[in-house]
């Protein structure tokens, strides 16, 4: 009796989640996207690299089409969504064209996040290595957690000079219509974005000496630039170091730690480590979509707000656009910019990269774009919360459970 009413529970969740997707879906319809305030891509100097941010689609695009065009030896271009639309055309041309004038094209992209995409638009040129991340990975390993995370990255490399890492996936809409935050590095600080693209391609390979999966082979680099660093979650080999460097910083946070976040579904010792900081003084802000694209993960995200605000967490809701970013700043000197979201599916669950900074110029760069994003948006008080009604409050408390899934 006990299994049939947890069975059952459970079941009502799941469908209550699906509903609310499906209407909120139904909602959008027809819904005109609204302008953000964005920022000019900017450089700084971090070493003997140089980082640019990002924060307005066609402008990156602009420049990885530019990236590739430019190539002479070798892309390495990784992506998570990669839409069948003009964008996506616009991406696949300027590749294919790369690997028809004898550079070596790699390209990994995740089957299960394309279900959608048009099979034709998946169709390469032979010259193009092309690995698609399978839907399902496991095999007959059911029941191995190792082998089900999805690869939610985002990385394209050129010619060894150049990087680009970051939330954005590849679309018309994630061009003009989503704010995110992306970052390009040029110099040594690109070595370890490459080894990313490398070891993860090695990893996943079929076996069989095929012409578009064999070993993808790199010369170790002569240099590396230690204030930038490259932490990947690999979930075959059940390493998660991006929680731990979020964990550790804000830790040792003395100042202020802004954070900008897609999806905010972390565990406990997460919530606890920003009440902490935020108890012995310093300034904890939390920028999140006011409504983002999966709503079940914002009433779920909400369950948190009440221990945040009464530990003196301020938490900003950015308004009339998706806000997909996955960014921190810590003490004005320390900066992350990458894939993962703060929730379990990223943190301990799928393929990320995130790029650690530490660097005055950059925080202060990502923190003037904190500030832009804050202006456009609505701060949740203690007072409003305390106030929502009771439906919500049920609604919040229902989902509860659903945590552990997202």
């Amino acid at each position: 009796m006990l299994r049939r009413t947890l069975l059952t529970v459970f079941g009502v969740q799941v469908a209550l989640a699906l509903t609310m997707s499906l209407v909120d879906s139904y909602r959008r319809r027809g819904k005109r996207p609204q302008p953000f305030p964005t920022t000019a891509p900017r450089t700084v100097t971090v070493g003997d690299s140089e980082v640019t941010t990002y924060t307005f689609g066609r402008d990156l695009y602009d420049d990885m089409i530019a990236a590739i065009e430019g190539a002479r030896r070798q892309v390495l271009f990784e992506t998570y969504i990669w839409k069948g639309d003009a964008t996506g055309e616009r991406f696949k041309q300027a590749l294919s064209d790369a690997s028809a004038r004898g550079v070596d094209v790699y390209v990994i992209y995740d089957g299960f996040a394309n279900l959608v995409v048009s099979p034709v638009f998946k169709h390469f040129p032979a010259s193009m290595k092309v690995l698609r991340y399978p839907v399902y990975s496991a095999g007959w390993r059911f029941f191995d957690l190792k082998r089900y995370g999805r690869d939610h990255r985002k990385i394209l490399v050129v010619d060894d000079d150049i990087g680009f890492v970051g939330g954005y996936n590849i679309g018309s809409a994630y061009e003009t219509e989503w704010r995110d935050t992306h970052v390009r590095v040029v110099g040594p600080g690109v070595h370890d974005l490459e080894r990313a693209f490398a070891d993860f391609w090695n990893l996943h390979r079929r076996r069989r000496l095929r012409h578009s999966e064999r070993p993808l082979l790199l010369e170790t680099a002569a240099t590396w630039e230690p204030r930038i660093r490259v932490h990947r979650n690999v979930p075959r080999l059940w390493l998660f170091p991006i929680r731990g460097m979020y964990l550790e910083v804000i830790a040792r946070a003395s100042t202020r730690i802004w954070i900008t976040q897609a999806y905010f579904l972390p565990d406990q010792d997460f919530v606890d480590a920003l009440k902490n900081a935020a108890r012995r003084g310093v300034d904890v802000r939390l920028l999140l979509p006011l409504k983002s694209n999966h709503i079940v993960a914002d009433w779920i995200s909400r369950g948190y707000f009440s221990q945040l605000l009464d530990a003196g967490v301020r938490v900003f809701r950015f308004r009339e656009a998706m806000v997909h970013a996955k960014t921190a700043t810590v003490d004005g000197a320390w900066s992350t910019v990458g894939t993962a979201n703060i929730d379990r599916l990223s943190l301990s669950g799928n393929y990320e990269v995130n790029l650690e900074v530490i660097d005055a110029g950059l925080a202060e760069t990502l923190e003037e774009v904190f500030a832009l994003d804050e202006s456009h948006s609505l701060e949740l008080t203690q007072g409003e919360w305390e106030a929502r009604d009771l439906h919500r409050r049920f609604t919040e408390a229902f989902l509860r459970p659903l945590r552990a899934l997202l």
